[in-house]
């Protein structure tokens, strides 16, 4: 198998990124993601799990009286909470939040809102299903906790267009011919499906199945509504999948049951852009290996495409996705002897191969989920095992068009030529120049300052005033990053009769001046909310002649009489 290391640094003990676009988050115990999203600001948003100490007495100051209630109340305690992550373009973690729910839980899937924030997926361990819906800061603005009496677990949640959306799982069942068939379900457990507005209304909840064990996998929505639902069949003597379609209120149209001689396991389904759907499925070789089975049906059931990709090692796609040129990504696992590695495969309209990548390293590594980014790149989230470890991570990454794995940019690198496109009427006009390092240069010769003066003349001041609003949006934009923003002053090498110490003095004091001159003007000229931004990275210095403009050995006194500008970044 090809093996690609990926990069595997700590900050704060919490993760890290070198060239590569690879984040693996280090928690205590097993942990992993399962979904991933973009948002409206490009970012990247995944969900999973962690897991965390659950409140003992000490900290809740309960007293145990009964030495079996303690014990009670410390077993598994390292449970589960469902996690968000929310990463930006340079690899570096922007937010990240475990929702404080009274159960431990696990979260599944991942929607986006109309006010960029999400809705949330998951079950709680013990037997329930759980929608949250978040603010753009993941802070909960209502959750259902629902499901049966039984044990209930969610596979996927689905977002309908009406806003809304539709968690798909399986119920547990215990009946006899007495019971309620809602309420008990029709076999060892059942296909469990229930629509919420919205608004955290929940419009029904209906249950699916035969004697057998049934399980909802995975949904999509049809251009007309009705819902085409993905479903496992489990038997004692076999593995097969079923398609359902059902109407948006839930009521079955059709159902289709596809078999084969091994055993078939059901990972997701899209709607296609040409209208059809695609399912992705896993099926057992002669040597009982999982090979990728890709099905494309259409609304009315009928097979349009049916294509099994044979490999030299076991295969799953657990997620698949379509670019707009029909081109197919999908990603999940491979398997052989020794280890697993995460997999990822570009396929054409036909379900033919195009290209494959394994990325992992000598542990267990696999894909849960990708998404197709605004760029064509794609985001990909799974799980990571560090060297000698038994713990799983999460571990999220970015990936080219043609499955390369993405460069993570430099900061520095990535805001120079931000710098460059706001201020490239200003380039353009050579009235200043703009260097890798976010050095800002003032190279017009009206902006220079004349012998000996400081105060700034009327032409300098109209620059300034345009300048530092352009630079003032680029600061609010970026002030996460920015450290300092320091404006020096500079001087020519003359300064009368004067004895070296003289002259380096006297300027040293005149552009510490010319520094503070052009400083206060800017400062003075924000509304408070810039003025606060300004005063946390404001700094001032004087140069004197230590960086005074040399051509061909000569001086240029001229150009020399300055002020420039600095952007500083933190943990730069």
């Amino acid at each position: 198998m090809k093996y690609i290391l990926t990069a595997i640094l700590l900050i704060t003990s919490l993760y890290a990124k070198k060239s590569d676009f690879s984040i693996v988050i280090d928690e205590p115990f097993n942990n992993a993601l399962f979904d991933i999203t973009e948002d409206y600001d490009r970012s990247i948003s995944a969900v999973g799990f962690i897991k965390e100490y659950k409140k003992n007495s000490a900290s809740t100051g309960v007293t145990y009286t009964n030495a079996f209630d303690y014990l009670a109340s410390v077993s598994n305690k390292y449970g589960s909470k469902m996690h968000l992550i929310k990463i930006d373009d340079y690899a570096d973690i922007l937010l990240r939040k475990s929702m404080e729910l009274s159960n431990f839980s696990e979260a599944l899937s991942i929607a986006k809102t109309p006010q960029n924030g999400y809705f949330i997926g998951g079950h709680t361990l013990d037997g329930s299903l759980i929608v949250l819906k978040l603010d753009s800061n993941a802070n909960i603005i209502f959750k259902k906790i629902f499901g049966t009496a039984n044990y209930d677990k969610m596979s996927k949640m689905l977002l309908l267009r009406d806003g809304g959306v539709l968690a798909i799982g399986s119920s547990a069942t215990s009946r006899d011919k007495h019971d309620n068939l809602f309420e008990s379900g029709l076999g060892l457990s059942d296909i469990y499906l229930t629509r919420v507005s919205s608004n955290g209304d929940m419009l029904w909840s209906k249950k699916y199945g035969t004697q057998n064990d049934d399980i909802g996998v995975d949904a999509t929505e049809a251009d007309n509504g009705s819902i085409i639902v993905l479903c496992q069949a489990n038997s004692e003597k076999s593995k097969t999948i079923e398609v359902m379609r059902i109407t948006e209120n839930g009521d079955k149209v059709w159902l289709k049951e596809f078999k084969g001689e091994k055993n078939i396991t059901a990972h997701r389904v899209i709607k296609l852009r040409e209208g059809s759907f695609a399912l992705s499925l896993s099926q057992e070789d002669e040597m009982n290996k999982e090979q990728i089975r890709l099905v494309k049906i259409d609304i009315q059931k009928n097979i349009l495409l049916d294509k099994i990709i044979h490999t030299t090692y076991s295969s799953v796609l657990n997620d698949i996705k379509e670019y707009s040129d029909s081109k197919i990504i999908g990603v999940g696992y491979v398997k052989d002897t020794f280890n697993t590695d995460g997999l990822v495969m570009l396929l054409d309209g036909r379900f033919s191969m195009l290209s494959q990548e394994h990325y992992g390293s000598k542990e267990y590594e696999g894909f849960n989920a990708v998404t197709i980014l605004h760029n064509s790149q794609a985001a990909v989230a799974g799980v990571y095992t560090n060297k000698d470890s038994q713990e799983s991570n999460m571990w999220i990454v970015k990936l080219n068009r043609d499955i390369s794995m993405a460069q993570a940019p430099s900061k520095i690198s990535s805001l120079y030529d931000e710098l460059n496109d706001i201020f490239k009427q200003e380039v353009k006009e050579k009235k200043i120049s703009i260097t890798q390092d976010l050095s800002i240069n003032l190279i017009d010769k009206n902006l220079y300052f004349d012998i000996a003066e400081y105060k700034l003349n009327s032409a300098q001041k109209e620059f300034l005033q345009k300048f530092s609003n352009k630079l003032l949006l680029f600061l609010h934009k970026h002030h996460e990053l920015v450290n300092t923003l320091e404006i020096s002053g500079h001087t020519s090498s003359e300064w009368g009769t004067q004895d070296f110490s003289g002259r380096y003095l006297n300027n040293a004091k005149l552009s510490m001046t010319r520094s503070f001159s052009t400083l206060s003007y800017i400062f003075s000229m924000q509304d408070e909310k810039s003025k606060k931004l300004l005063s946390n990275i404001l700094k001032g210095s004087g140069l004197s002649f230590s960086k005074k403009i040399v051509h061909n050995e000569v001086e240029e006194k001229e150009k020399s009489r300055r002020v420039s500008f600095k952007i500083i970044l933190k943990n730069n």
